[in-house]
């Protein structure tokens, strides 16, 4: 088939995250099986109109709050005839594609917003007002793709999906794999307790919680706090830098920014403990590859999270959701050599269930079963 994805960014653009990575996976599994794929998605600075990543054609058009959707909208009209099968992938908007896309198509979402839409990095009172609409509006744009065929990542999203009014028998888990960078070099652990946080800098990630988290374990021992990840604005970084600064621990948290994968990969082998104090996820993929390292994760019991954690094999789930709760838990772990060495074992042990070989052939199966049925 040639198939056409629709998606507000692609893994190229500076805010790409999970979702994108996850979806880029699923594509070049479909190339790998003979499928065209062409993905349209936003624009950004210094960004191309047109390439090819992983036999994957991006076409930009374009920014990735709107314009995108009307942008995608107007080259479906064009270009209808070239296309087989339609995916259109979810992040608080999706494509509205049930409207003018009559061909087979695919809606995939790795979360539902929800209560995320307060937490946009836009200034007040804006914020409130966009978080409020898209709140109010979610639901009613689901209802749209009541007879769509949905892909999503963990059964804690399956579950939100059908809340927003989608029969649970339309909605396809297919579980994320993972990606470990191999390296001949054998990284040490550091010597002194590290505190690691990875993600993108944003509210709804939860880096305030993780930097309070930091302060309450920095007046318990010596530890290092790391910060890996790319903020999603510059002034909501120097919100974060101030934050640090009033918290008293500027000089301990290290920012390393965005990183290559095999920096990453380095700076999780040599970490003790990953936290996720998100608010709400569609799955967690930073948890398993934290799991990959050998490294047990602390996180909050939230949607997703209770997907990607196994409490008390790969990591702890939180109970109260708070950075006193959780470096309570952390306190603990790292202090108690024969707990934390059971988790270390079992984080390597539940990331070897992942694979994105896996995830493809069930991804597969599901767009040429799709397509088929029309």
């Amino acid at each position: 088939m040639n198939i056409l994805i629709f998606s507000w960014r692609d893994p190229k653009h500076p805010l790409a995250g999970g979702a994108e990575q996850v979806m880029h996976e699923h594509m070049k599994g479909w190339v790998g099986n003979g499928h065209e794929v062409t993905l349209f998605s936003s624009r950004f600075n210094s960004s191309k109109k047109e390439e090819v990543l992983d036999g994957i054609r991006i076409i930009r058009s374009g920014y990735q709050y709107l314009g995108v959707q009307l942008s995608g909208f107007f080259y479906y009209l064009k270009n209808k005839n070239s296309y087989d099968f339609v995916v259109d992938q979810f992040h608080g908007l999706p494509f509205f594609t049930p409207i003018y896309v009559k061909k087979p198509k695919l809606a995939v979402i790795q979360e539902t917003a929800r209560k995320v839409w307060f937490l946009n990095p836009l200034p007040w009172p804006i914020n409130w007002v966009t978080g409020m609409l898209g709140y109010l509006v979610e639901p009613w744009v689901f209802k749209l793709y009541r007879n769509v065929p949905f892909m999503t990542g963990s059964q804690s999203a399956k579950k939100d999906v059908v809340k927003m009014g989608i029969p649970a028998s339309n909605i396809n888990v297919v579980p994320h794999g993972v990606i470990i960078k191999k390296s001949k070099i054998k990284y040490q652990k550091s010597k002194i307790k590290t505190v690691v946080y990875l993600g993108i800098l944003s509210r709804d990630k939860g880096i305030e919680d993780a930097i309070r988290c930091f302060s309450i374990l920095n007046k318990l021992g010596e530890c290092n706090f790391w910060v890996i990840g790319k903020p999603e604005t510059q002034n909501y970084f120097n919100q974060l830098k101030r934050l640090t600064k009033k918290l008293g621990i500027a000089e301990k948290v290290k920012f390393w920014g965005l990183v290559t994968q095999e920096k990453k990969f380095e700076l999780l082998s040599r970490a003790h403990v990953l936290i996720n104090p998100s608010a709400h996820e569609g799955w967690g993929l930073v948890n398993i590859e934290a799991n990959a390292m050998g490294v047990p994760v602390v996180a909050y019991n939230v949607s997703g999270i209770i997907d990607s954690v196994k409490d008390g094999a790969s990591g702890i789930l939180c109970q109260e959701n708070t950075p006193e709760d959780m470096a309570r838990r952390i306190k603990d772990l790292i202090r108690d050599e024969v707990e934390y060495a059971k988790l270390h074992k079992g984080a390597l042990s539940w990331s070897k269930n992942f694979s994105w070989e896996k995830s493809r052939r069930l991804s597969l199966f599901l767009i040429n079963k799709i397509a088929n049925e029309k």
